[in-house]
């Protein structure tokens, strides 16, 4: 008799194409359980309409999202579409990313007599929306007293959230990973790295990158580099709805460059040009900082905010892969950058050294294999 293959149901807010740090765990795991166990994602649809495609032989039920309110995707057929699939996949797991307030107001219905295995991924607190995480408080600990595990990505995070303290028995940190794709880079890469480096001849060069918003404190390393001298470039990719205001921060200051939207191409590139990776961020809403650990694969060593309770102090640690300064410290974090010049080939290998050993794709597998397969076997066995 062949053996049924079991099933896992994966509920992210987006899923890729879609770009950001939860669509791509929730990636991650559904490339690590490919082909051990039959799989289907239900997300949000950024375009107006209600679709289903394929990403890797993998079903991608996308719900037509109506509006958003405090950043949440609303759709409104979301609830129905969610019961059909439950009844009609009959998943053995259900994997839920938090926070996604308003499609865990759907969820819910179906946690009071469940049939299934139920992991709650729990990527950061609602921490910007106060109000919105007032209000869905109570949805949160009837989650967290429905799951049979709570995924959390770093053990700052466990220990400083508002909510798992009290539900550290069904815990279990998985550190987010650095995809395969993301540490290769080839002879394109370097000679693209090589032409930039002519451009940028005689400078000790510092780079980041990601969406230009307000909790990853771009605002602070633009006022650090008023503190640097012209042996320093700052180059700064990606684009959001504070580039416009940041540019004008910086337009007097020489030394910042503002590189725009970038390839994965460029961002290889220029990781490989790197001398120190600046991560201002400068809130919990930062909760693991992948960008962070990409850099750090690159052998990239690495200057950080403290910030209490976030992943991003865990992934970088202070005087081991990088410097660490108090928060929203611009003149310190100038002084890190400086004092990091004799460190660099030091803390860089150490970088490098510490994503292969924590964050690389290989062992998140073997980390979330292990996960399912413990449940599964407690299912089975009930």
């Amino acid at each position: 008799m062949v053996k049924k293959m079991q099933k896992i149901l994966h509920i992210p807010n987006y899923y890729y194409p879609h770009i950001g740090g939860i669509e791509q765990t929730t990636r991650d795991i559904v490339d690590s359980l490919r082909g051990l166990y039959e799989q289907k994602v239900i997300c949000f649809n950024h375009e107006k309409k209600t679709a289903s495609d394929f990403v890797d032989e993998t079903e991608i039920i996308r719900v037509k999202c109506q509006t958003k309110i405090a950043s949440q995707s609303i759709a409104l057929a979301y609830g129905k579409v969610l019961k059909r699939t439950i009844k009609a996949f009959n998943p053995d797991i259900v994997i839920f990313h938090y926070p996604n307030p308003f499609v865990a107001h759907s969820l819910v219905k179906h946690l009071k007599n469940k049939k299934f295995k139920f992991i709650l991924y729990w990527h950061l607190d609602i921490t910007k929306q106060k109000l919105l995480g007032k209000f869905f408080k109570g949805q949160t600990r009837r989650l967290l007293n429905k799951a049979d595990l709570v995924i959390t990505t770093s053990p700052n995070y466990l220990a400083h959230s508002e909510f798992l303290p009290l539900y550290k028995e069904k815990c279990k940190v998985i550190p987010s990973c650095v995809s395969n794709y993301v540490v290769k880079y080839n002879d394109k890469h370097l000679a693209l790295s090589d032409e930039y480096k002519k451009k940028y001849e005689g400078k000790i060069i510092l780079f980041t990158f990601g969406r230009h918003v307000e909790y990853k404190g771009l605002e602070y390393l633009i006022e650090a580099s008023k503190y640097l001298n012209d042996d320093y470039k700052i180059l700064i990719g990606g684009k959001g709805p504070l580039t416009e205001s940041l540019k004008e921060m910086a337009k007097d200051d020489n030394k910042i460059e503002f590189l725009g939207r970038l390839s994965d191409d460029d961002v290889k590139a220029y990781l490989l040009l790197c001398d120190i990776f600046c991560f201002p961020s400068i809130t919990k809403n930062e909760a693991f900082g992948l960008a962070l650990a990409e850099a750090m694969a690159y052998g990239n060593p690495a200057i950080t905010f403290t910030i209490e309770g976030s992943g991003v102090n865990y992934v970088n640690l202070a005087n081991v892969t990088g410097l660490e300064v108090p928060n929203r410290d611009s003149k310190a974090f100038a002084e890190a950058v400086i004092s990091m010049k004799d460190k660099i080939n030091i803390f860089g290998p150490k970088a490098k050294e510490r994503v292969e050993e924590l964050f690389i794709f290989d062992v998140f597998k073997k980390n979330i294999i292990s996960t399912i397969e413990e449940l599964i076997n407690e299912k089975n066995n009930n």
